[in-house]
């Protein structure tokens, strides 16, 4: 699963439960619609393909606006070795009964800048991956994830890398501390 099967699986799902649950609303299949947004914060390790492990922390904001059934998601990772990456895309979850646990996929185009450490092999990089995970009653989310990083074959040279992380994930209401 380490060539953006995670990303193909996201929009099949997502176009599917579209199809069945969302064009028949009122603005059509991708209706914007309310959920609640969320910062994220993860701490991982790459794993394997030709990157060395080293650590990663992760940092993703999904903003308060779903579309269709495909919610938003601005992300930006920094890697022990000095890479940065900063992306936006599309995230879709799969609540698991009435249990809190709930699978979720994300796609996201975005900048990597190697500065030094990891050469992926060009600027545009696409981060897909799974996450699983339980949410409280409050709303605070606790998953393990798997991220896949690659250019897709839009550059000569095409690597790739994978993260193993933990995340953890806080509603945020917008507004300031106090109010």
């Amino acid at each position: 699963m380490a060539d953006g099967t995670m990303a193909v699986l996201m929009l099949i799902l997502g176009l599917t439960d579209m199809n069945q649950n969302y064009c028949d609303a009122p603005g059509g299949c991708l209706a914007p619609q309310p959920t609640q947004p969320r910062f994220m914060m993860s701490q991982g390790e790459v794993i394997h393909r030709r990157a060395k492990p080293a650590d990663e922390a992760y940092m993703r904001y999904d903003p308060g606006t779903k579309l269709g059934p495909f919610g938003q998601a601005a992300g930006f990772s920094v890697g022990q070795k000095g890479e940065v990456w900063a992306g936006y895309g599309a995230t879709y979850s799969i609540p698991l009964g009435l249990t809190g646990f709930y699978i979720e996929f994300h796609l996201m185009p975005g900048v990597y800048l190697s500065n030094g450490g990891f050469d992926l092999g060009g600027w545009l990089e696409f981060r897909s991956g799974i996450e699983v995970g339980y949410e409280t009653a409050s709303g605070w989310r606790y998953a393990l994830g798997y991220d896949h990083r690659s250019n897709g074959g839009t550059f000569k040279k095409n690597p790739g890398m994978e993260t193993m992380h933990l995340r953890v994930s806080a509603p945020y209401d917008g507004g300031t501390p106090g109010d």
